[in-house]
């Protein structure tokens, strides 16, 4: 399936939706300088060609009770393609492993943790390191603090090109 091009109306679009996914047709027609009716199709074409993955809530983590990040370097002991595969295999089904990204430089993967505790962190570490699922070294990084933490990304300033 072909992708439809992106217009400075779509790119709009996608921009007021990442920030306020509950945001009404009509508000949204309002901010991207549409009638609503054509800003509701437009938003059915992105939701269809899958430029928007889906709507969900972002949850005050904070109010639920404390918890830490800790992101992790980790290093594999070989590095064939099964070995990428079977690591990512079994990091995925880590419900505290929230994010896992595939990297260049002097380890393999950055993971990024959310945990109960220190304690908490530590056993999932030693769990993985029991599975045997190629993990040569890790270094853990404890997050202080998150002074902020952006939940959208700048659209217009990477794809409007006459941005």
């Amino acid at each position: 399936m072909r992708l439809p091009k992106l217009d400075r109306i779509d790119l709009k679009i996608l921009s007021e939706l990442q920030k306020n996914g509950r945001i009404t047709n009509v508000k949204l027609a309002d901010a991207v300088g549409l009638s609503p009716s054509p800003c509701l199709m437009r938003v059915r074409r992105l939701e269809k060609a899958g430029y928007i993955g889906g709507y969900g809530a972002t949850i005050n983590m904070a109010k639920l009770g404390e918890v830490i990040s800790v992101f992790t370097e980790i290093t594999l002991s070989d590095h064939r393609h099964g070995d990428f595969f079977r690591f990512e295999s079994a990091i995925r089904n880590v419900d505290e492993v929230v994010e896992c990204h595939l990297v260049s430089g002097g380890y393999d993967y950055l993971l990024k943790f959310v945990a109960r505790g220190i304690v908490h962190y530590q056993e999932t570490i030693e769990q993985l390191l029991q599975r045997d699922i190629g993990i040569d070294k890790y270094f853990s990084y404890v997050v202080i603090k998150s002074p902020f933490i952006k939940a959208h990304y700048p659209l217009t300033a990477l794809f409007d090109e006459s941005h």
